[in-house]
C-alpha cells in the first residue's frame, strides 16, 4: 500500500497527545518521517525512526514530505500555513483555524491556486457522544426533532481569573471550535444564529462562558458552555416530538490519552456501561419506553484515515472549506460582544 508522508510542526501536547498516537495507528498507510520544534525538550518520548529538527526547512525542502500537520498555538497559524503551501505541501491546521474569516478565505484560495490540501483538524466529529447522537437520530425514534443542546462544561474558576481577554484565548474559540464544528458538520449552516458571549469575572477577563443558539427551520440547536459549573450539563441532550436522549459524559479518548493509555488497546475510548446515554420515547403503538443506549466507539484516526483518501486516493476532503469558513464567521462574530473588544487583543 502506497503511504503518506507526514511531519509536524510542533512537538507539544497538540501534537503526542491528539495527534501522532493517531497516525501512528494507521502505520500501514501512514509514515511519520520528521517533526520539528523550536526548542527540542524531552518531555515527550521521541518516536524510534523519526527525524527530529529545530530547522524547519528540513521539512519544507523535502520532496517526500506531502502533508505538514500544524500543532502550534493559533496565533501562528496563518502564517505557518502559508509558509508550507509556499513550499509545495498539503497542510493540516490545528483548531482554531485562523483568527479571521478573511485569513480561513486566503488560505484556502492559496492551496486552491497551487492544487493543495488545506483542511482544519476537526477530529471531535469523532467523538463517541456525538456520533451516537446521530445514531440515535437517524433511528428515528424521536420522531421529528425540535431542540437539541451541546454543552462542554468546566469547573476551574481559577483559570479565567488568572487571564485577561484576548481573542484567540476566548473560551468561544478556544472550545466553540470543537462543538460548533460537530452541528455544522451535520446539519450545516443554520438560518439564523443568536450569540449571548459573556465574560462573566467582568470587562477585561478572558472570555468564560457562550451559548450560541442555531436556527434551522422549526429546530433550534444551542451550543453552550461555562468554566462554573460545578455539576456539568449533559454534554447532550437531543429532544423530539415522540422523544429524548440524554448523554452525560464526554469522548473517552481524551481521558484515556491524559492516562497514558493508548490507542493500541482494544478498549481505547470505549464508554462504560454507566457512560450510556438514555433515550426515551413513545412508539408507533403509544407505549413508552426507556432505554440505555450502548455508545458508538469514536475514533480520530478517522481523520488520518481521510486525509489519506484525499491526497493518494483523490476523494474529498472530510472537512469542507465552507464549513471552516463558516465556523470562522460564528466565532469572529460571537466574540465581539465580549465587552474588551476585539481592537484590544493580545
Amino acid at each position: 500500500m502506497k503511504q503518506l508522508t507526514i511531519a509536524y510542526i510542533g512537538n507539544g501536547k497538540s501534537a503526542n497527545r491528539y495527534h501522532l498516537p493517531f497516525a501512528l495507528k494507521l502505520s500501514d498507510r501512514i509514515r511519520v518521517k520528521t517533526i520539528f520544534a523550536r526548542h527540542l525538550r524531552d518531555t515527550w518520548q521521541r518516536i524510534d525512526g523519526v527525524h527530529y529538527t529545530t530547522d524547519v526547512n528540513d521539512i519544507y525542502s523535502d520532496p517526500e514530505i506531502q502533508l505538514v500537520v500544524l500543532a502550534l498555538p493559533p496565533q501562528v497559524h496563518y502564517e505557518y500555513a502559508k509558509a508550507v503551501l509556499e513550499s509545495g505541501k498539503n497542510v493540516l491546521v490545528e483548531k482554531p483555524f485562523t483568527e479571521t474569516e478573511a485569513q480561513a478565505r486566503e488560505l484556502f484560495a492559496l492551496g486552491k491556486a497551487k492544487g493543495l490540501l488545506v483542511q482544519c483538524y476537526q477530529n471531535r466529529r469523532y467523538d463517541s457522544d456525538f456520533l451516537t447522537v446521530q445514531q440515535v437520530i437517524g433511528s428515528g425514534k424521536l420522531g421529528e426533532l425540535l431542540e437539541l443542546e451541546s454543552t462542554f462544561d468546566y469547573y476551574r474558576p481559577e483559570v479565567p481569573t488568572a487571564n485577561e481577554f484576548s481573542r484567540l484565548g476566548s473560551f468561544l474559540y478556544g472550545h466553540g471550535c470543537h462543538t460548533l464544528d460537530q452541528i455544522i458538520s451535520y446539519f450545516g449552516k443554520a438560518d439564523a444564529v443568536h450569540y449571548d458571549v459573556r465574560q462573566l469575572l467582568g470587562p477585561q477577563k478572558m472570555n468564560d462562558y457562550f451559548d450560541i443558539d442555531m436556527y434551522y427551520g422549526r429546530m433550534k440547536v444551542a451550543v453552550k458552555s461555562s468554566y462554573f459549573r460545578v455539576v456539568p450539563r449533559p454534554s447532550f441532550a437531543v429532544y423530539g416530538k415522540r422523544g429524548v436522549f440524554i448523554k452525560y459524559g464526554t469522548d473517552r479518548q481524551e481521558y484515556d490519552l491524559k492516562h497514558f493509555y493508548m490507542p493500541d488497546h482494544a478498549d481505547f475510548g470505549v464508554d462504560r456501561p454507566e457512560d450510556y446515554g438514555t433515550l426515551t420515547y413513545i412508539d408507533d403503538a403509544g407505549q413508552y419506553h426507556s432505554e440505555k443506549v450502548v455508545s458508538a466507539v469514536g475514533d480520530y484516526s478517522r481523520v488520518y484515515a481521510g486525509l489519506y483518501d484525499a491526497i493518494i486516493n483523490g476523494g474529498p476532503k472530510t472537512v469542507k472549506d465552507e464549513e471552516t469558513i463558516y465556523q470562522m464567521h460564528l466565532l469572529e462574530e460571537g466574540i465581539k460582544q465580549c465587552n474588551a473588544g476585539v481592537d484590544n487583543d493580545d
